[in-house]
């Protein structure tokens, strides 16, 4: 029998993401004093200490909590995904997604609006990140399906390919590029130029650091002058000089249309990675995340 209830594990999982007691009580609808009682009657059962509490220090895990943590995520994520298995449609709850940059960008606001067209009751929430952030969103349960331009962890996860991506060198359109780009240079070639990357962890600097150790090129040699985790600031950066930067085809397209930006691809195959969804294959799926799974299963 178990002595510990889902109440308590949500009230002290609230209490480390929010970060202090009040915070996760208006995130519960809760009194301050309801949520301090049911994390003092968990650490009571557990018989462990699971915050640092201090009135003029943050809140902090405890070892022991750093332990609890993770796995009271899975029990509630196990917990909500019990409770919407036999919910009919109209009754789902919303379709928690989560995406990194590229895809949340540029291609899942297309697959919704198609799918709403067909399921116009259809409620979603959106969480943004790079491709590790959506990996522990879904692993804590705070996201059931996300969109991912790299494959982390395929024994933990079903992979679903939806689309290719190409990663191309981009610069400005000026005449000294416009020059390179007619003799037929490769972006690979440019790879020594003042750079302004994508933030470590997401799926583009992931494909090109892979790239880079394929080819043989050295990553100390880069000359990153800045990372930046906004495909939209990176190109107002290269635009105006700043450096070149390794982005998505479908990030740039309207300024490569436009004469903004010049696209250089990367050798003469070109450098391609998939964009995937994905889901954890020890939770079900309610209703919705299963009809949107083979939705877009169909379409890709």
């Amino acid at each position: 029998m178990l002595l510990f209830s889902l109440k308590q594990l949500e009230a002290f999982t609230a209490v480390v993401e929010c970060g202090s007691f009040s915070r996760a009580a208006s995130e519960l609808f809760l009194a301050q004093s309801t949520v301090s009682a049911h994390v003092s009657a968990l650490e009571k059962i557990l018989g462990e200490q699971l915050l640092m509490r201090g009135d003029r220090r943050p809140i902090e895990l405890t070892a022991a909590g750093s332990r609890v943590y993770p796995l009271a995520k899975r029990i509630l994520a196990e917990g909500r995904g019990l409770q919407e298995l036999f919910q009919n449609e109209e009754e789902d709850a919303p379709l928690l997604l989560g995406a990194s940059t590229v895809p949340g960008q540029y291609l899942l606001p297309g697959y919704l609006a198609a799918f709403l067209r067909k399921h116009p009751n259809l409620r979603y929430t959106l969480r943004r990140g790079d491709s590790a952030s959506i990996h522990r969103l879904i692993r804590s349960g705070d996201v059931h399906l996300g969109f991912v331009g790299a494959k982390l962890e395929p024994e933990t996860y079903e992979y679903i390919p939806l689309a290719r991506d190409t990663l191309v060198m981009v610069t400005r359109n000026n005449d000294r590029y416009r020059s390179l780009r007619e003799r037929g240079t490769l972006g690979r070639e440019l790879l020594s130029e003042p750079t302004v990357a994508r933030e470590e962890g997401s799926g583009t600097d992931r494909a090109v650091q892979n790239y880079m150790s394929a080819i043989g090129y050295p990553r100390d040699t880069l000359r990153i002058l800045a990372r930046v985790d906004d495909p939209e600031t990176i190109k107002r950066m290269v635009s105006q000089g700043v450096g070149v930067s390794v982005l998505s085809a479908l990030a740039v397209a309207r300024e490569v249309e436009d004469g903004t930006l010049l696209a250089f691809p990367m050798d003469e195959e070109g450098l391609h990675r998939d964009i995937f969804l994905l889901y954890r294959r020890d939770v079900p799926l309610s209703r919705t995340e299963r009809q949107f799974v083979e939705y877009l299963k169909r379409i890709s």
